[in-house]
Order: C-alpha cells, then structure tokens, then sequence
C-alpha cells in the first residue's frame, strides 16, 4: 500500500504542479512522469511505493490542454485516498492486472497531441521506463531530475520548520550518547541502541546509524561491526532517519571513551573544528557552493591533513538524505535563501582513527541558520 505523508496543505501542492509544469515547459518538455518516490511526495503529498505494478503522475508541461492524472493500480488506490486530487485537479485512473499501464500512460499523454520529449522520474525503474519507450517510440527520454531539483533545492517555509523539527530530534539522540556509548560494547550493541533512540525521539525509523570506533573511524561510511569499543577509542557516530513529515535528520557527531588514547587526537580535532566552522561562516546567499567546499577545506589542508579529508563537504537535504545541492569543488551554483545543506568535514587516518563534524544549515535572506545545535568539542564520556 502507498506511503502516505501527514496531510499538506493543497494549496502548497497546487503550487508546486504549477511551477513542476512551467519548469517542464521552459525546458522544451511535453510532460513529466514521476514513478512513487520522494518527488512524487513532493508534488501530491504521497510518495507510494514502487512495485512492478506501475504508478505515475502523469504532469503534463504548461500549454498542454491534458490534465494531469494519477495512473495506479487499482489494488493501489485506497493508499492514495488522502491525496487531493480533486483540489490539484488531478484525474485519478486506475488499472487492473490484464491491463497494459504504459499504454494508458501512452493515451492520457496524446491527449494534446503525440509528445516528443518526456522526462521520467530519475528512480523509475528500468522495467517500466523501457515499456514505456516501446509504446511511445518517438518520444525522447529524459531525466526529472533536473526539473524537479529547480524547485526542491528551495525550501518554503513549511519545509524548514520541518528540517528544525528533526534536527532537534536527532541533537535528542546525540545528547543521550552517554547511555549507549560505553567501553565494553560492540559497535553494533550501541548502533541497536542508538536505532531505537531516534524513533523514540521523534522519528519514523532510523535510516542509518553509523558508530566507527577507533580505527573503524577512518571510514567515512563504515557502519557498524562486531568490534569492541576500547577505553581511549576516538568513536565517530554518523546518525539520521525521516520524522512523519517525511524530512530527514543528518548530524555527526565525535565521541572519545574516556581521555583520547592517542596524544594527536586532540590538537588534530581541533584543526576539523575550526574547519566546520570556517565553512558554516561562508554560507550567504551568493556565495557558491564551491566556495563553502573550499572554506572547510583550507583549514585541514594548511595542517597538513589535506589527503585525509577524502569527500564533498555536503550535500542537500529534505525529503531524500541526499538531494541537491551537493557542496563540492566544481558546482558553481551560487547559494539562495532555502537550500539546505550538511557541512561535515572529517579527517581519516587509515589504520588508526578518525573524526568528522556535521550539522544540516539552512541559508537564509542574511547568512546561515543551523537546524543542529549540540556543541561541536570531543565529547569525552565516562568510560
């Protein structure tokens, strides 16, 4: 049965298939088809889920005199009764098995003539993007992706008191770190903890849990492992998942099990601090994304860390834990009030340990507001 998001305002969606269609037109497109996922979310407030049955909202571009319709399987339809679709002006058309969708696809587009350029959805899957093709052979394939990220990448107001909401629970999590975080444990006995803290907390599910002890710290994506937290273990704890709303938490935060066992630990920590800082105190509308890449990056570079600090400085963040815009040397995109984004710069040392900060910013009409507020020091726990 679809995913169901809480109930948005209507008016919010009329808003978004409005520009959804008007971006599409400017950019030469007869229509978009969006497959269940977090930009079918976006649009029409339920994301669905995505079968071998297909489902699509069928958007055609401004100028076309179609509508839009919903196409889902009629065992499907009761997990979209929440939808508005009357309000959005949206026809609801069902299938059952024996039916051919794409084909129905296929007639509600000819509707306003025989489209050539249709950008799909960029998760679709492969079986229903290519019997697409086959019943619309002339029309081009495009990708969504560029469209739909125009509007996603600017958050409204709604969509920022959302990402606040859960960076508060997510700070929840990492401020009971004592509970969990202890000599003695394996990462995965602590990750279990962590997990159902964050849905005590106000989430839906966590989404990932990272805890790198000592050596494992030095993988930026290590997850969790059978190993046994030490006394002096630097411990990097990478943690997020989605609220009701449907926005995601992302936040990292370095633990030490007790007094650091290495004497570098500290003045080195201290070179990462000032580097996340340096990169949150970039962000202004104007500023570009590259910029605030090359702000984080100084810092550990003129420490000499530069070879440890092996990815972008953050990606965008809402609907999806990773979306536009991605804060990476080479995007030029210059920063407007809206996007979000982490800054989570970190230092690996393969072999022996590793630490990263990270907090999810929004710009704003003045600079940056942070949606994280726990302190960034080592936090050093009883061991």
């Amino acid at each position: 049965m679809a995913t169901v998001s809480m109930k948005q305002d209507p008016s919010v969606l009329a808003a978004r298939l409005d520009k959804a269609a008007d971006t599409a037109a400017a950019a030469n497109l007869d229509a978009l088809l969006i497959s269940p996922g977090s930009d079918l979310r976006y649009l029409i407030g339920a994301g669905g889920e995505s079968f071998e049955r297909l489902s699509c909202l069928v958007l055609p571009a401004a100028g076309r005199s179609a509508a839009p319709a919903l196409v889902v399987p009629k065992l499907e339809e009761l997990g979209y009764a929440d939808v508005p679709a009357e309000e959005l002006g949206i026809e609801v058309v069902t299938w059952v098995d024996g039916q051919d969708p794409h084909a129905i696809v296929a007639e509600l587009l000819r509707r306003s003539g025989a489209p050539r350029r249709l950008a799909v959805a960029d998760a679709m899957p492969a079986l229903h993007t290519m019997p697409l093709r086959d019943v619309m052979p002339d029309a081009v394939q495009l990708l969504a992706g560029p469209v739909l990220r125009q509007l996603r990448m600017r958050k409204d107001a709604a969509e920022i008191e959302a990402l606040r909401t859960a960076g508060g629970a997510i700070d929840r999590v990492h401020a009971r770190m004592a509970e969990f975080l202890t000599a003695g444990r394996t990462e995965a006995e602590v990750g279990a903890d962590i997990a159902a803290a964050i849905v005590a907390e106000g989430h839906t599910h966590a989404d990932f849990v990272i805890v790198g002890s000592g050596p494992n710290g030095a993988s930026p994506h290590h997850a969790l492992s059978d190993r046994v937290i030490e006394r002096g273990d630097v411990v990097v704890v990478d943690i997020g998942g989605p609220i009701p709303a449907g926005y995601n938490s992302d936040c990292t935060r370095t633990y030490s099990i007790g007094a650091p066992a290495q004497s570098d630990v500290r003045d080195t920590y201290a070179v990462l601090q000032a580097a996340q800082r340096a990169a949150v105190e970039a962000v202004r509308p104007g500023a570009t994304a590259e910029s605030i890449d090359a702000a984080a990056r100084e810092p550990i570079a003129a420490a000499g860390f530069g070879e440890f600090f092996v990815h972008r400085t953050g990606h965008g963040i809402g609907l999806d834990v990773h979306e536009e815009p991605y804060v990476v040397g080479g995007n030029r995109l210059p920063l407007e009030p809206g996007m979000a984004f982490s800054i989570e710069p970190g230092i690996y040392q393969p072999g022996r340990w590793g630490a990263r900060i990270e907090d999810i910013v929004v710009v704003t009409d003045e600079g940056v507001e942070s949606v994280n507020n726990q302190p960034h020091e080592l936090v050093e726990l009883p061991a």
